[in-house]
C-alpha cells in the first residue's frame, strides 16, 4: 500500500527534487485500493483460508493508508518508517518492501498496478524478482486455486490469459472491480488490529542501500504546467462539421 500525495491537488517539487509532500493532503493510493479489493475477495472465498497483512514504506502519515485498508478488510499490517529511506526511487523501495515480505512470510503478494503519484508501474516486477518468484502483472481478472495464480491481461490487439505458481507477485488494474468503501464497523475495528512498525535495521539494511543517494533517477529541473487556455467554439450555422475537421486537421488529430 502506498501512501501518496492527492492527485487532485496541485502537486510540487521541493528545492532539492523530491516531491513536497507537506503542503497537499495525502491518501491511500487509489489504484493500491483494488488490489485490497482483491485480497478481500480472495479472503472471502470458501476454498482459502487466507490471512491478509497490508505493507507499506513511509513517514508516520503512511500509517493513514494501513488504517484505511484496515477499515476495508484484512488482519494486520506492517509500517517500515526510516528516515534514511527519504528520497528512495522505485529500486530502492522494492528493496525494502522485498525484505519486509521476507521476513513476515508470503504466499501472494498483491499491488495495485502503479502508484497515483510516480505512476511507473515497475514495483511488483522488481518485487518479484527479488523475491525469486513468477510475475503476474497488469491483469485485469483474477483467480487462486490449487496453487496457481490466473489472471486475464486487456492488450492493444489481443486478450492474455497469464498463469504462475504460488509464491508469486500480481498486480491489478483498475479494471478488477470497484473497491468497497469501509464502513463505521470496520473503522472502528481497524484501530484494534496490529501494526507493527520496522526500521532499516529490523530488516538487516544499511542506509546506504536506499535513500536518495542510492537512487538511479534524480530531478534536475521543473516546470510549471502552463495554464489551460480557452478553447475554440465551433457555432453550428449549418457548417460545424466543416469547421470541426477543419480544426482537427490544422491540429493534426486526423
Amino acid at each position: 500500500m502506498k501512501h501518496v500525495p492527492d492527485a487532485a491537488a496541485d502537486r510540487t517539487f521541493t528545492e532539492d527534487g523530491t516531491t513536497d509532500r507537506a503542503s497537499v493532503d495525502s491518501l491511500l493510493s487509489e489504484l493500491d485500493e483494488y488490489a485490497v479489493e482483491q485480497a478481500l475477495r480472495i479472503a472471502e472465498s470458501d476454498d482459502l483460508d487466507v490471512e491478509i497483512s497490508y505493507l507499506t514504506v513511509g513517514p508516520d502519515d503512511a500509517r493513514d493508508a494501513l488504517r484505511k485498508a484496515l477499515a476495508m478488510g484484512g488482519d494486520s499490517a506492517i509500517h517500515v518508517s526510516d528516515d534514511d529511506i527519504e528520497g528512495s526511487d522505485a529500486f530502492g523501495t522494492s528493496l525494502v518492501l522485498a525484505k519486509a515480505i521476507e521476513r513476515h512470510g508470503f504466499d501472494l503478494v498483491l499491488c495495485g498496478m502503479a502508484s497515483t503519484d510516480g505512476t511507473m508501474g515497475v514495483v511488483p516486477a522488481l518485487l518479484a524478482e527479488r523475491l525469486g518468484v513468477p510475475a503476474v502483472t497488469h491483469v485485469e481478472e483474477l483467480t487462486v486455486a490449487d496453487g496457481t495464480v490466473t489472471g486475464r491481461r486487456e492488450g492493444d490487439g489481443a486478450t492474455v490469459r497469464v498463469r504462475g505458481t504460488l509464491p508469486s507477485v500480481v498486480s491489478v488494474t483498475d479494471r478488477t472491480g470497484d473497491a468497497r468503501y469501509p464502513s463505521f464497523k470496520g473503522i472502528m475495528a481497524a484501530k484494534k488490529k496490529p501494526l507493527e512498525t520496522l526500521d532499516l535495521d529490523d530488516l538487516g539494511l544499511d542506509a546506504e542501500q536506499v535513500g536518495r543517494s542510492a537512487a538511479r533517477s534524480a530531478v534536475d529541473t521543473t516546470t510549471r504546467r502552463p495554464p489551460r487556455t480557452k478553447g475554440e467554439i465551433v457555432v453550428d450555422e449549418g457548417a460545424a462539421g466543416t469547421g470541426l475537421a477543419a480544426f482537427l486537421t490544422a491540429k493534426k488529430f486526423i
